[in-house]
């Protein structure tokens, strides 16, 4: 039995009716196709947004070979990616790009190697156009299965291997790293500790090298490497104290970490900044506007480098299909400036 009140979705060729123009113009403009006229091009995005019209997915891949979808895939397990909060800023960086091109994300997370076979499966199966891949480490296969499957990537960080080819969305972590330390030297403190990320990433590496930009001579034992957790800042913040009764400065490798580090100096009975002052890394508002206290920091913006690394990628598709940048102007990684937000922990 009919429902009455029904109305049938609008086809290209009531577009095209409501526009004045072939079935065929109406088409191209839909497709994003090129060599339309911008009046008559206008008149049939009228027609669209009047009645309403959503373009047949399928239908459209044959004319476009785009899937309009991109793989975000993430070289984490989900305890590690739902907790932390530098992931959900990067995703909705990348989805409000994906969005506004009309693009679907598809999150694909990592924990084990049965995760990297069925990732390397989906990318191979033609699913999407393309991915980005970031929170990589060392030897991480995912690159490697990506460039087999024949998905264009871009990576977020720099990756640990440079072959003139890959695109990547990156900080500087070596300069914010230093201008950390700096501003902890200019506070007048002499025994700097260092809460270093895991080493099989380039970022902590990076911030790891900057520290020691800022203190050559440092003593091998003020450097503790902790894992982007609370809880390993805490435990590296101990570590710290117990080796060195007269710390008086820390810079953590994240906010996260930074956040455990003030945790654990409140249960010794120190006070920040007055005897130890810390310095974090990210500027995520949701951590470092709500430590006590509040977390001087170096800012990198997350959000909208998850928007770099998704309009790069776009850009890349566009230039293999001929609608891209010019030969003069490759696309090149992309490395940000990072800055320092004083706040009352130093």
């Amino acid at each position: 039995m009919s429902d009455s009140g029904y109305a049938p979705r609008p086809t290209l060729e009531d577009i095209a009716a409501r526009a004045g123009v072939s079935r065929a113009t109406a088409s191209r403009v839909v497709n994003g196709s090129e060599g339309v006229r911008a009046p008559l091009a206008e008149r049939v995005r009228k027609a669209v947004d009047e009645l309403g019209y959503v373009p047949n997915q399928a239908a459209r891949a044959l004319v476009t070979r785009r899937k309009d979808a991109v793989a975000v895939v993430v070289a984490e397990p989900e305890t590690r990616f739902f907790s932390d909060p530098f992931f959900a800023q990067q995703v909705r960086g990348i989805s409000r790009e994906l969005t506004a091109r009309d693009n679907q994300l598809v999150l694909l997370l990592t924990e084990g190697a049965g995760d990297y076979e069925r990732v390397g499966r989906y990318l191979a199966g033609g699913h999407v156009d393309g991915a980005l891949i970031f929170s990589l480490h060392a030897d991480d296969p995912l690159p490697a299965l990506a460039e087999r499957a024949g998905v264009p990537t871009v990576i977020g960080g720099r990756p640990d291997w440079s072959d003139g080819d890959t695109l990547y969305v990156d900080c500087d972590n070596r300069g914010g790293a230093r201008d950390a330390v700096r501003h902890l030297l200019g506070l007048g403190r002499r025994r700097i500790g260092h809460i270093a990320g895991p080493q099989d990433q380039t970022a902590p590496v990076d911030r790891l090298d900057g520290f020691r930009d800022a203190l050559p001579d440092v003593d091998p034992g003020l450097i503790v490497e902790g894992d982007f957790t609370p809880e390993g800042g805490a435990r590296a913040m101990a570590e710290l104290l117990d080796r060195y009764p007269d710390l008086d400065g820390v810079f953590a490798a994240s906010d996260v970490m930074a956040s455990g580090a003030l945790r654990a100096l409140r249960q010794r009975g120190v006070r920040a900044p007055e005897d130890v002052a810390v310095v974090g890394f990210d500027d995520i508002v949701s951590v470092a506007e709500w430590t006590d206290p509040p977390l001087t920091t170096i800012r990198q913006d997350i959000e909208e480098m998850g928007r770099m690394m998704a309009r790069l990628l776009l850009r890349r598709l566009d230039a293999a299909a001929g609608g891209g940048p010019a030969q003069d102007a490759p696309l090149k990684p992309i490395v940000t400036r990072t800055q320092l937000v004083v706040r009352a922990s130093a």
